[in-house]
């Protein structure tokens, strides 16, 4: 079989780790690499990862990149930049996205009727698997199939997010705060964004109109100070965050997404958090509960867990090759998986 040629686009926290499974994937042949930064330029692909050398040079020039004849573009910037993305789909090039595209609008209005026209000239896909939840939303989708009938389905994640370095990100969400403040409320909204995404992916895969998407949200303040080395958490100050959405079809609600994150269990109240990352309900004929925790191996640093975001779009490569071009779903793409019988073979 012919080996997919594949460009990754950017190496940040998410990117080094796609590039790495593109490195890793013997169905795929890393082609080129876009660099965001001038001081990236003229790197080899390998060391930017932590990989040996693979000759393949990181470069600025969209156009030598266009130029390589590949098939599909591994994107996963921070910010999306919706005419490299429209240059990309309009040269034939499949593009899998972690990015939603949240900062041009989403995958809605003038956004999408430009990539939708970009697939359509140039006879190309765009998938999004998303940033989190980006990968429980297709499994939960296929739990279904076993049901007869099904009245709601239900995610609800929890994490420790002490691992995730980012002050200003949880600083954001109203941590280290009294109390929750009208406008740290909004940002929180906005924080969740990416689980309605999923819920609204669901819906359509599920064959749902949602009506109504109602958001809520709830925080819980910390007992004593923690001291995590990166942020300072005073005792009675947000630690914790819980909330989610509800997709309404007829004024019920049909998809429930919760997410509980705390940075110390340590927490006034009493919320209680679980070492399974993922609890799933159907509610149907039969009821479905299934539970998923990830056991990292030990030599993982804390952004490692950034894997289980790329992962899902390098595994997704081939499944999207085969699909028809345009703005692709969850039906559209299937259940991609990591090629572990080549790996088997391989020892």
């Amino acid at each position: 079989m012919d080996k997919l040629r594949v460009i990754q686009w950017t190496t940040g926290k998410v990117g080094k780790l796609s590039l790495r499974g593109i490195i890793d994937d013997p169905r795929l042949e890393l082609v080129g690499v876009y660099a965001y930064s001038e001081e990236k330029a003229g790197t080899d692909a390998g060391p930017l990862c932590g990989r040996p050398d693979t000759g393949v040079l990181a470069t600025t020039d969209i156009d030598a990149l266009i130029a390589l004849d590949a098939d599909t573009v591994l994107y996963t910037p921070f910010m999306a930049d919706l005419d490299h993305v429209v240059r990309l789909l309009e040269s034939g090039l499949d593009v899998i996205s972690t990015n939603l595209f949240l900062n041009v609008g989403g995958i809605a209005g003038e956004s999408k009727d430009k990539l939708a026209a970009a697939c359509e000239q140039g006879g190309s896909s765009l998938y999004i698997t998303g940033i989190n939840p980006g990968w429980i939303n297709t499994m939960v989708t296929a739990m279904t199939a076993v049901c007869r009938d099904v009245q709601k389905v239900t995610i609800v994640e929890s994490a420790d997010v002490s691992v995730y370095e980012s002050a200003e990100t949880w600083q954001a969400l109203g941590v280290g705060l009294p109390e929750v403040t009208p406008e740290v409320a909004d940002l929180a909204k906005f924080g969740f964004t990416t689980f309605a995404d999923s819920v609204q992916r669901m819906a359509v895969a599920l064959g749902f109109e949602i009506d109504d998407m109602e958001f809520v949200v709830d925080h819980q303040t910390a007992s004593e100070t923690v001291d995590l080395g990166w942020l300072t958490i005073e005792k009675d100050t947000i630690a914790a965050i819980r909330g989610g959405w509800n997709a309404m079809v007829k004024g019920k609600t049909v998809i429930e997404s919760r997410v509980a994150w705390y940075l110390t269990p340590k927490l006034n109240g009493d919320w209680v958090f679980d070492d399974d990352h993922y609890k799933i309900a159907i509610q149907g004929e039969p009821e479905v509960h299934t539970r998923i925790r990830f056991v990292p191996p030990k030599h993982w640093g804390n952004h490692e867990w950034d894997t289980m975001t790329a992962m899902p779009a390098v595994n997704a490569a081939l499944n999207v090759a085969a699909a028809p071009a345009g703005i692709l779903g969850l039906g559209d793409v299937g259940l991609p998986c990591a090629p572990v019988g080549v790996w088997f073979d391989k020892g």
